[in-house]
């Protein structure tokens, strides 16, 4: 995971993330900040001296998880979310997922609540690993792979991604840094 800047860089910074999904020229935007120094440092505006590097880390990683992917309708679909949430994710960029999935979680009731509410403690919890707040992330990380036991979503096997984040606690715990699971995919 990617460190996140401040609040007002981070939201803005996420809007823009998401707006890029289902907006080809909001995408065009994201990939040119991410390829032109200079039109991120003016997008960045006074937070580049102290948050730049972050954000720009933020926004090529960005950038390159959407590129493959197909522009999403708005609102997308709970599996084109959560397709669009495994590249985020796989990419570092756990606060976007989070804003991502927060309005499906909103809505949603019972074992799908649940299950999109571990998704999103689970990137969360990597975002603060990634922002040094390490008795946060754990708690989040342990509550959300018990959030998604013995669930499927949209055909995904959540249980088996819970496995692996526990699997990444016990290993970070005994044996140091640990390579992220993947977020769940179709196929």
């Amino acid at each position: 995971m990617i460190p996140t800047p401040p609040l007002r860089a981070r939201n803005r910074l996420a809007e823009t993330v998401l707006a890029a999904l289902h907006d080809a020229g909001a995408r065009r935007r994201l990939q040119a900040l991410a390829e032109d120094a200079e039109a991120a440092e003016a997008w960045l505006g006074p937070d580049r001296a102290r948050h730049g590097e972050v954000l720009r880390r933020r926004v090529r990683q960005a950038a390159a998880a959407l590129a493959g992917l197909p522009v999403l309708p708005a609102p997308p679909s709970l599996a084109e979310a959560l397709g669009a949430a495994a590249a985020l994710f796989d990419a570092g960029l756990g606060f976007e997922v989070h804003e991502l999935l927060e309005p499906f979680w909103a809505q949603a009731t019972g074992p799908r609540r649940r299950a999109l509410q571990g998704l999103i403690q689970i990137a969360v919890g990597y975002q603060h690993l990634a922002n040094g707040n390490v008795g946060g992330a754990g708690a989040l990380l342990e509550e959300g792979a018990a959030r998604v036991a013995g669930q499927r979503l949209e055909g995904l096997d959540l249980d088996a991604f819970g496995r692996a984040v526990r699997a990444w606690l016990v290993r970070r715990h005994e044996e140091g840094p640990a390579p992220i699971p993947p977020f769940p995919r179709r196929g």
